[in-house]
């Protein structure tokens, strides 16, 4: 029995939206000749309109949810947060922050409302956000929880021009169309969707489906060696950060995901890749079922990041753990300060989750970019990984 074997059964409207992704997966197969890569089956997947899983109504984020998120495990994370963002504020004369994917909007309420208490608030607070449904909620809690100072949340569709500020990214890039490469004895080839007997299989084809693709198989080649392995290179998140740094002005970009530097991401001991689905708080390997009502992740190689910044003159300011970043943010001075004991114990409890090594502390990592500031962000030299990189 798989893990896949193990999930809990889908409900039967989740499951009648799941088939209708699928029949619309079956055709793109069709229109494209037989087959589409991984990356866009991913793309399908996750971001299909109305269909997809970060496009239709369903709950993604906390217990009725899929998965979990920092920002929703404790405000102690945004508040963090909030003073690596000060940092950059303090350099800059236009405050204002974007932020990628929102989630629930409570990581843009707790920065708010803690800039807030610093009279550091920025003017506006943009919000790029692919699912409606979450635009909506984000909107509702927004005005529910801090509604002096929600009118400064912007929603965009695109990317602003000449942009001055902080750009947050907190597990954005897991959540990005990935192409999967298949290595065997020396020979590369990618992998595939195609349909057989109607069921929706993978198929391997050394015609790859992306220029840019053959330069990273051969990088990887390097690493491995000749043996069998499987993983992953993500494109998106490198054009992304791309237009990123186009678009950015002056300030800093923080990165916050899972993920490791190129020689740990591609250790040959790595040799399954790290493709991960997870549905009601469950995970497991296989992305061929459950579509549109699944989340589709694989980790962050942070080394390709780096130097796709350092190409596009962007200065890489630190590379943390999550542990790191937030001790180095202050989050132990963030403890209550009256005698309740409950409270005290509330504080540990999320203090734990957030940064112990078998929690989040070190799975997670963060990677600081800055453009046109004059001084060093010293927040970000707390053991500092770059070396790593």
């Amino acid at each position: 029995m798989t893990m896949a074997d193990k999930l809990p059964v889908p409900d039967p409207i989740a499951q009648q939206y799941s088939e209708q992704l699928v029949t619309l997966i079956k055709q793109k197969i069709v229109d494209a000749g037989g087959k589409i890569s991984f990356a866009d089956y991913m793309q399908h997947c996750l971001f299909a309109p109305g269909l997809g899983y970060y496009s239709a109504g369903s709950h993604k984020i906390g217990k009725q949810g899929d998965f979990t998120t920092a920002p929703e495990i404790s405000s102690l994370f945004s508040r963090t947060l909030a003073q690596h963002i000060n940092d950059v504020f303090k350099q800059i004369e236009q405050l204002n922050i974007l932020e990628f994917g929102a989630g629930s909007g409570k990581m843009a309420v707790d920065i708010l409302t803690e800039l807030k208490s610093q009279s550091m608030l920025p003017e506006h607070y943009y919000i790029i956000e692919a699912s409606a449904d979450l635009r909506d909620r984000q909107e509702k809690l927004l005005h529910s929880e801090i509604p002096d100072i929600a009118n400064r949340v912007v929603w965009l569709d695109s990317l602003p021009e000449n942009f001055i500020g902080v750009i947050l990214a907190n597990e954005v890039c897991d959540a990005m169309p990935v192409h999967c490469l298949q290595f065997n004895q020396g020979r590369v080839s990618e992998r595939y969707i195609e349909t057989i007997n109607s069921e929706l299989q993978w198929c391997d084809d050394e015609d790859l489906s992306q220029p840019l693709l053959a330069k990273h198989a051969n990088n990887i080649q390097d690493l491995i060696g000749n043996i069998n392995y499987t993983t992953e290179v993500n494109l998106a998140a490198e054009a992304w950060l791309t237009s990123l740094a186009a678009s950015l002005e002056q300030g800093a970009i923080f990165i916050i995901d899972y993920g490791y530097p190129q020689t740990s991401y591609y250790h040959p001991q790595r040799d399954n890749g790290t493709l991960m689905c997870y549905y009601q708080h469950q995970g497991h390997d296989n992305p061929l079922i459950l579509q549109g009502i699944q989340d589709i992740t694989a980790h962050i190689n942070f080394t390709a990041l780096a130097q796709t910044a350092m190409d596009n003159e962007l200065d890489v300011e630190g590379f943390q753990s999550q542990a790191d970043f937030l001790l180095a943010g202050g989050i132990t001075e963030l403890a209550p300060t009256d005698d309740n004991e409950l409270s005290h114990l509330h504080y540990a409890s999320k203090l734990k989750q957030l940064t112990l090594p078998s929690e989040m502390g070190e799975s997670f990592k963060v990677l600081t970019l800055s453009k046109n500031l004059e001084q060093l962000l010293p927040r970000c030299k707390l053991a500092d990984r770059r070396y790593s990189l």
